[in-house]
């Protein structure tokens, strides 16, 4: 909307795995509670609430290591089905304030809210109202956080949490960000942060101060279009919506950037089921998978492969993405996020009925199908893939 200044929200489900498990059971509400593996089980925290974050515990953190932090936590299995019905929810919710909804996982989303001030009011209070709304219909807490742009949003959700509302105006950008660490300018990870401490960069200033190309001669070129991009609340590009063809995905970024194969292809795999399950319950069919990596040093990645049907199941798509993330990861150089996705989406029946395959795809999408029907009939997202159970047991 031209002449109108853009004003992003960037909206966080706070704790959301656990938050989701304390709606279900309030017993547990206001203690430590664990998603993920179950102790005596190899595996990885997926979710955690803030009461076992005092402890010491995050996401990825092995369950073992967790247990011994916090022995008194609420240890839960990851209900995936469940956390999805819920974010469905909480996005219908949305869009009642904007047609314009990005979502980037199942517990964040982008809301373009630019030229609605005189539908709703300040953003301010239009953040308030939508937190309101969220918490009286789905029971839940929600972050938001308002800026210019979509990155500047991210960040200031992370300086709000948990349960916050906070806006940054352009006018106010440099401020915000003089305000913050190096460790909080979102993207910058753990290897970035020593290498910037070896060469004498330990603060914001610091590192505003150095132009783009004294950056480069001391970081590389990605590296540095990042960080002094990011450093002066330029969006880098790292939520932008691909215009090419309708398509849904998922991705993580990684507290630590990740070297081993196994845990990146685990994430891989539960990006997979969020996206499967989400095409079969919107009602979209696909035949390209696509990947995305992005690495330590901020350059990104993608890959796609059509095949000559529709995509299946949880588990074709994922060895789909699997084999793209073979062909473009060396499993040496460490990865800071991977994302999975379907593009050319079209709607479920349009160009005639799914084949039937004689190597037993179709009877897999029945089975999800069944899946999906259970899930939405009980409500109570206690049935998923053992497939997938087995591969978390299997894969840490």
């Amino acid at each position: 909307m031209s002449g109108v200044p853009p004003v992003v929200f960037h909206v966080d489900l706070d704790a959301f795995y656990a938050s989701v498990e304390a709606l279900d059971d309030p017993s547990i509400a206001g203690r430590p509670v664990i998603v993920g593996a179950l102790p005596g089980h190899r595996g990885v925290v997926s979710a955690c609430s803030y009461e076992a974050r005092k402890f010491g515990v995050h996401s990825a953190m092995p369950i073992s290591q967790a247990y011994r932090r916090c022995p008194q936590a609420v240890f839960l299995p990851v209900r995936m089905e469940r956390y999805l019905e819920v974010s469905r929810g909480v996005m219908g919710i949305l869009e009642r304030f904007t047609p314009h909804l990005q979502q980037i996982s199942v517990d964040e989303a982008f809301l373009d809210m630019t030229g609605t001030e005189r539908l709703f009011g300040p953003p301010l209070a239009t953040g308030a109202r939508l937190k309101e709304e969220v918490r009286r219909e789905a029971g839940l807490a929600i972050t938001v956080g308002i800026g210019p742009n979509k990155f500047v949003a991210k960040m200031v959700t992370n300086a709000a949490k948990p349960d916050g509302l906070r806006e940054v105006t352009a006018d106010g950008v440099d401020a915000f960000l003089e305000g913050l660490a190096l460790k909080d300018l979102w993207g910058v990870g753990a290897k970035t942060l020593e290498r910037l401490s070896e060469l004498a960069i330990t603060t914001m200033a610091g590192l505003r101060a150095l132009s783009e190309p004294e950056l480069a001669g001391l970081l590389g070129k990605g590296t540095a279009a990042f960080l002094h991009g990011a450093s002066h609340g330029t969006d880098p590009g790292i939520f932008s919506e691909a215009p090419q063809s309708r398509s849904l995905s998922a991705e993580t970024t990684f507290e630590t950037d990740r070297r081993d194969r196994a845990s990146v292809e685990r994430a891989l795999l539960e990006l997979c089921h969020q996206v499967a399950f989400r095409m079969l319950d919107e009602g979209w069919q696909s035949k390209t998978a696509v990947l995305k990596l992005r690495f330590h040093d901020f350059t990104t990645t993608t890959a796609q492969k059509t095949l000559g049907h529709w995509i299946t199941s949880t588990e074709e798509l994922y060895a789909v993405t699997r084999a793209l993330l073979a062909a473009r990861w060396d499993g040496g150089t460490p990865v800071r996020l991977v994302g999975a996705g379907c593009s050319g989406l079209e709607r479920a029946g349009e160009r005639g009925q799914l084949q039937l395959f004689a190597d037993g795809m179709e009877r897999r999408r029945k089975v999800e199908e069944a899946v999906l029907g259970i899930r939405r009939r009980m409500g109570d997202g206690t049935v998923t893939k053992a497939s997938l159970l087995d591969e978390r047991t299997r894969k840490d």
